[in-house]
């Protein structure tokens, strides 16, 4: 399916997958799910933040089928929802490592 084919309904969900993960605390518990999956502790010792701060987060995070969890005992560990997800966080990520900001200050002069 084409960007352009999408219903109505479909770009609300997608303007909402992407503004729960618009959040800067939630972009990198993304990121650091990625790969493997990380279980809330070491999130919140990752990024200094409270158990109960990443959990909050998380449920969005799902909620938003960005990330995927999985129960193992005790603990939750998440990761990313899918292939999908996975490229286009790192897609994002390498595109603004590639272009330093400077190029798109100025907006493109019109004639």
């Amino acid at each position: 399916m084409q960007a352009s084919e999408l219903s109505d309904d479909q770009v609300a969900e997608l303007v909402e997958m992407f503004r729960q993960m618009g959040d800067p605390t939630r972009l990198k518990i993304i990121a650091a799910c990625l790969r493997v999956p990380m279980c809330v502790s070491d999130i919140a010792a990752k990024y200094g933040l409270s158990q109960t701060l990443v959990s909050h987060h998380l449920r969005f995070l799902r909620a938003a089928r960005g990330l995927r969890a999985d129960r193992r005992g005790k603990q939750i560990f998440c990761v990313a929802a899918d292939e999908h997800v996975k490229r286009v966080i790192s897609d994002m990520a390498e595109h603004v490592c590639e272009h330093p900001p400077s190029e798109f200050d100025e907006p493109p002069k019109e004639e």
